[in-house]
């Protein structure tokens, strides 16, 4: 077997889809995307299709090694989700051609069922209360929100108070028995850092996301040593390397995604990583159903995954949603806020090919707000 073409293609909301053709008729998909510069992936992946033209689809380990060390210059979002959507479609296609789910080439399952959980509101938190009631009826266990908007470097206690007042209102709203996760975008300093989780400590978040931006990541010692809240981080670091210092820092939550740190050969290897730190696996995922195959293969053969994020009904979905590129929507039929083992073939897909052709011919160009503090000086999305 032989590669003989890869086609991107730029669907809404915010997607970029890949298709890998081999000259026996079997197509991988994968979902290589870096959200807001999709047209840059676009074009690394173009350039990347100069080396895999003739190639043996089944060597995915060699490919991968040569597509991010092969080159001088090397790492950074574009290139390694580059590398992420076309290593999701190299498994795609030994899955589909050895007739198997990518999760037994890793070793086989290691559960039945893996618990995931949805978004409520939207990036300026409002009405979180009344939403999370929404997503325990459709049957979610667990949410996740943004507590704050923006935010300067240290905060009033009137600010703080709104803050915590959010996550108490989901908390009364949800009770003891479902988890709430809090996602800060990277939006805290340090030191809010730390006085904001201490403020949260009595409202048991299931963890705090990304309190402060990769930038900080040798900060995650002094806000993990100053809370008893779990603390969850790794969105946007793309390697093993990336994650490498910060794994002995007291982090409880490693967050790779899919879609930007390597795909599924790299995740593999960084969820392993994690397990030797007793850090557990909660791959990001806020993108679309090829990155969301792909988690869940990974998720079924990791031993420390956690759980689980989808964009089912994410704010960020406006013209298409999860389903809407599938041929058979019931892979991801959500059943008690859990998914069952995928049986299918490669990432357990079908995606429906001409919904995706007509929805790239309208294409998007999503980009992420740019915030401003009341002085008129940049501050964190």
């Amino acid at each position: 077997m032989k590669i003989t073409a890869l086609e991107t293609f730029s669907v809404a909301p915010r997607w970029l889809f890949l298709a890998v053709r081999t000259d026996e008729g079997i197509t991988g998909w994968g979902e290589p995307v870096v959200e807001g510069r999709s047209a840059t992936v676009a074009a690394a992946v173009e350039e990347l299709s100069d080396y895999l033209a003739g190639q043996d689809p089944f060597r995915i380990e060699d490919h991968w090694q040569v597509l991010t060390k092969g080159g001088f210059y090397r790492g950074g979002p574009i290139l390694s989700s580059a590398v992420a959507g076309i290593d999701q479609a190299l498994w795609d296609i030994k899955g589909k051609a050895l007739g198997v789910p990518v999760h037994e080439l890793l070793g086989g399952a290691v559960r039945d069922r893996m618990r995931t959980y949805s978004w409520i509101a939207g990036d300026e938190p409002g009405e979180v209360a009344e939403h999370a009631l929404e997503r325990l009826q459709q049957g979610f266990d667990a949410v996740k929100m943004n507590a704050a908007g923006k935010l300067r470097a240290l905060e009033s206690k009137a600010e703080l108070d709104l803050l915590v007042g959010r996550v108490a209102a989901v908390r009364e709203a949800i009770g003891d028995q479902a988890d709430i996760a809090i996602d800060f975008h990277g939006r805290l300093s340090p030191a809010l850092a730390r006085e904001a989780c201490r403020l949260l400590e009595p409202l048991h978040p299931l963890f705090v996301e990304e309190p402060i931006v990769p930038e900080l990541t040798a900060d995650f010692g002094r806000i993990c040593a100053a809370t008893t809240v779990p603390i969850a981080t790794g969105e946007r670091l793309y390697s093993r390397w990336d994650f490498r210092d910060l794994l002995g820092s007291g982090i409880a939550v490693a967050q790779p995604d899919l879609s930007h740190a390597g795909g599924i050969s790299e995740v593999r290897r960084i969820a392993a990583m994690a397990e030797a730190y007793g850090v557990s696996l909660a791959p990001h995922c806020p993108l679309g159903p090829i990155a969301f195959a792909a988690s869940l293969q990974i998720d079924f053969a990791s031993p420390n995954a956690l759980i689980q994020e989808t964009s089912l009904g994410i704010h960020y979905n406006t013209g298409a949603d999860l389903l809407d590129y599938l041929v058979d929507a019931s892979v991801f039929d959500f059943r008690d806020s859990h998914l069952a083992r995928p049986t299918g073939a490669g990432l357990g897909i079908e995606v429906d090919e001409a919904a995706v052709r007509k929805a790239a011919e309208v294409g998007q160009r999503w980009r992420n707000p740019v915030w401003r503090n009341a002085d008129g000086s940049l501050t964190e999305w």
